[in-house]
């Protein structure tokens, strides 16, 4: 069985796909291949392709792999050779719109160089890195070393690149709906602070359904925000008297940049 990683990059690698299944249709892969696709979008009767996996199941497929196909990412990379491996690594590239850079190329030929992966920089030479597979035998990784250090830094820009929209995304949208609910019931003459009561317990419903963070953690956030904005209303409504939508709006808005820069990145 092969199994295919794109990782968690908020940009399509269609481009690694496609190659896979030309392979498949030339009869070069006979294997059963499944595709962990993440935000790529590909359709394809040779394939099983899935969006994502727990962290469990992807485990329990890279021991079943005969062979991992992944993108340039140093997570994806790793995981691969934990599991001793045979890998196929294609580097994603900015002229496709595939990453915001080409530090997956420096990645990919650093790993290479070393003998731990098989590089695959020339999508069109799928072929014969197929059949390179079969008596290659990848050097045991070691991770003391430098540059493996080097290689992580690059991992941590790279994680950087993923757009501020698809890391908050699901917050946006839970601050949205709350408002919306807030506006509806304020207009119905709703108790203002039971109105702030119900959009925040609905706010934990729809973190939960959004996210998939342990339900106690998303209650501690939420609970977080509610006596943060509960204060904040008190004093902008009661005490400054500015209208109890436009206090609700700065709230949300200071809401959302206490959860970009302080609770995500914990």
């Amino acid at each position: 069985m092969i199994l295919v990683t794109l990782g968690t990059q908020d940009k399509s690698f269609e481009r690694l796909l496609k190659a896979i299944d030309k392979e498949i249709k030339k009869g070069n892969i006979k294997d059963k291949v499944l595709v962990q696709a993440g935000y790529t979008k590909y359709k394809s009767e040779n394939m099983e392709i899935f969006e994502s996996v727990s962290s469990d199941k992807l485990e329990e497929l890279m021991t079943k792999a005969d062979l991992i196909i992944t993108h340039g990412g140093v997570g994806s990379i790793l995981t691969a050779l934990k599991h001793h491996k045979k890998v196929i690594v294609a580097p994603r590239l900015s002229k496709y719109n595939e990453h915001t850079n080409d530090h997956q190329k420096q990645i990919v030929e650093e790993f290479g160089k070393k003998g731990y992966i098989l590089p695959l920089k020339d999508l069109t030479k799928l072929d014969k890195i197929l059949l390179k597979s079969k008596t290659f035998k990848p050097k045991e990784f070691k991770s003391n070393n430098e540059n493996f250090k080097k290689l992580i830094t690059n991992y941590i820009e790279d994680t950087n690149h993923i757009s501020w929209f698809n890391r908050d995304k699901y917050a946006i949208l839970t601050a949205i709906i709350n408002i919306l609910i807030f506006i509806i019931l304020n207009l119905g003459k709703v108790n203002t602070y039971l109105n702030f009561t119900i959009c925040y317990l609905i706010s934990c419903l729809l973190m939960k359904i959004f996210k998939t963070k342990k339900l106690e953690k998303i209650i501690t956030t939420i609970l977080c925000f509610y006596l943060i904005e509960g204060l904040s209303l008190i004093l902008l409504v009661d005490n400054l008297n500015i209208n109890v939508i436009i206090s609700k709006l700065l709230m949300n808005f200071l809401a959302l940049i206490i959860y970009h820069f302080l609770i995500k990145k914990n």
